[in-house]
């Protein structure tokens, strides 16, 4: 799946990134704690959170996420967009909640990510 396709199906809006939305989605991960994405996922994963400070930033900068999603309509401050778009990372924001925006994703075919590989 494209990152295009993610957005349409959540109804997101894109604050950076626009030019990226060709991106593979291959996975997702669902998390506030950024400690369980750093052991949890692999290249191409899309990370949908409701934590909107640098730290988020910061850990896709050491993983090969795809975008990241902020969910509730949580929209992070400038600087933070900033530094995504620095770095290369598509940021959208959806409405939807954490449970909603995944299993949206997870039934248009999205897999999550697991150590056991499921």
């Amino acid at each position: 799946m494209k990152l295009k396709d993610v957005q349409k199906l959540l109804d997101a809006k894109v604050l950076t990134g626009e030019d990226l939305l060709e991106r593979p989605v291959e996975s997702c991960c669902g998390s506030d704690m950024m400690s369980d994405v750093l052991a949890f996922t692999k290249s191409n994963t899309l990370l949908c959170t409701g934590l909107t400070n640098m730290q988020v930033v910061r850990t896709a900068e050491m993983t090969e996420l795809s975008a990241l999603v902020f969910v509730r309509g949580k929209v992070p401050d400038e600087d933070i967009v900033a530094e995504a778009a620095e770095n290369g990372f598509p940021v959208l924001v959806t409405e939807h909640t954490l449970f909603e925006a995944c299993g949206i994703l997870y039934a248009a075919g999205i897999k999550g990510c697991s150590k056991r590989g499921k």
